[in-house]
C-alpha cells in the first residue's frame, strides 16, 4: 500500500523546508508538522493535510499525494506571507525530494489560496501533488 510512504514523504518535505536558507530568512526555524504548544511566532510554516490516491499500474506501485503546506501569520499584511509562499514554492521546485524509501517520480504546484480568519490571522495554503513510486 503506497500510503505507507506518507511518513517518508513528510519527512523529506520537512527536511527540505527546514533546511532552506531563503525560507529561514523569512520564517526563521518556524517550520512545523504540528502546531506547537504555547505562544506562536508571528509567522510560521505548517505542513498539513494530505490526501493519497493509488496510482499503481502494471509496471510499478505508485500513489498520488496531495499535500497542503500553509504559511500562517498574525502580521497585518499578506506581503510577508506571499514572500514565504514564494520561497516554499522555490524550495519544493528544487531538485527532486529524496525519500528514505520509495522515490518521488514527479512534483507539481497545484495552487494557492489566501485567507483571513475572524481572529485576524492571515494564511496562505499551498497545494502540491507528488507522485511517489514504491
Amino acid at each position: 500500500m503506497m500510503a505507507l510512504l506518507s511518513d517518508a514523504l513528510q519527512t523529506a518535505i520537512y527536511s527540505r523546508l527546514a533546511g532552506d536558507a531563503p525560507l529561514a530568512t523569512l520564517v526563521g526555524a518556524h517550520v512545523y508538522d504540528a502546531v506547537p504548544a504555547g505562544p506562536l511566532p508571528d509567522i510560521y510554516v505548517l505542513i498539513g493535510e494530505e490526501a493519497v490516491k493509488d496510482a499503481s499500474d502494471k509496471l510499478a506501485q505508485g500513489a498520488l499525494h496531495d499535500v497542503k503546506i500553509s504559511v500562517i501569520s498574525s502580521v497585518d499584511s499578506f506581503l510577508a506571507l506571499k514572500e514565504a509562499a514564494a520561497a516554499i514554492t522555490s524550495a519544493m521546485d528544487a531538485p527532486v525530494l529524496t525519500l528514505s524509501r520509495g522515490a518521488v517520480a514527479g512534483l507539481w504546484f497545484r495552487g494557492a489560496q489566501s485567507k483571513r480568519n475572524a481572529a485576524g490571522q492571515r494564511r496562505i495554503d499551498l497545494s502540491f501533488r507528488v507522485r511517489v513510486d514504491g
